[in-house]
């Protein structure tokens, strides 16, 4: 069954270009012009990705995504014009998945899309969610339900943080570079900031922490991360 994507970018050339190349990779396309019909079409049609510019008119993508994933956990690829870290950062925090700098290459977005899709086609029904867990003290990983729980308490995660969480956790005595990460991700080769990997780790932590999970990731400075205690905050 072909996945639909909607691309958000008030550019029609954009749009165009992308429509283009995602129909040759077999994916279906909805397009939105700005950021309030983007919203109003997230909601309404129920699209499997969203690619989604940062500047556009009557709402920004920024708070298209704080919006998105106040509701649920659509995937969101950024685009952004300005060469920005702290608009790519940002937008990773905000829960967005990947992000792209134009001008891009469509052949790119394509790649990074397909990516996401991957990452997202074993996610079953909400109430199909049961399979394989992975404990470590209060953290439980539901591999095929896409789960994650904190104390027995649900942890509502993008599919690139539960992907990395799952990552650590499945060998949890191993430390992990960023290039290892992206790796297990993406796939060898795939072009991902290391700035990209702290944000989402960056992310993992303050979702748990806000639940007492305050060594969930530990950090090896110089080499990377690894699954921590799990024990929870102490006192």
């Amino acid at each position: 069954m072909p996945r639909t994507i909607l691309i958000a970018d008030d550019d029609p050339h954009i749009r165009q270009l992308l429509v283009f190349a995602l129909a040759k990779a077999g994916l279906d396309t909805i397009e939105a012009e700005d950021g309030e019909v983007a919203l109003a079409m997230a909601e309404a049609q129920h699209p499997d990705l969203v690619i989604l510019d940062i500047n556009m008119p009557r709402m920004d993508g920024l708070e298209v995504c704080r919006r998105l994933r106040a509701s649920g956990e659509l995937p969101i690829l950024f685009l952004s014009s300005r060469d920005d870290e702290i608009d790519r950062v940002l937008g990773i925090e905000l829960g967005a998945d990947d992000y792209v700098v134009k001008p891009f290459s469509p052949r790119e977005v394509v790649a990074r899309v397909m990516a996401i899709l991957r990452r997202t086609q074993a996610h079953p029904p909400a109430a199909d969610r049961a399979g394989p867990l992975i404990r470590h003290d209060r953290l439980t990983i539901d591999v095929e339900g896409w789960q994650a729980q904190w104390n027995g308490a649900e942890v509502p995660l993008t599919v690139t943080e539960f992907s990395i969480l799952r990552t650590l956790a499945v060998m949890p005595g191993k430390v992990f570079s960023r290039d290892a990460i992206i790796d297990r991700l993406h796939g060898p080769g795939f072009a991902v900031t290391d700035r990209t990997i702290d944000s989402h780790v960056r992310n993992l932590r303050a979702k748990f922490a806000e639940r007492g999970g305050t060594d969930l990731i530990e950090t090896r400075p110089g080499i990377g991360y690894r699954l921590g205690a799990c024990a929870g905050a102490v006192g």
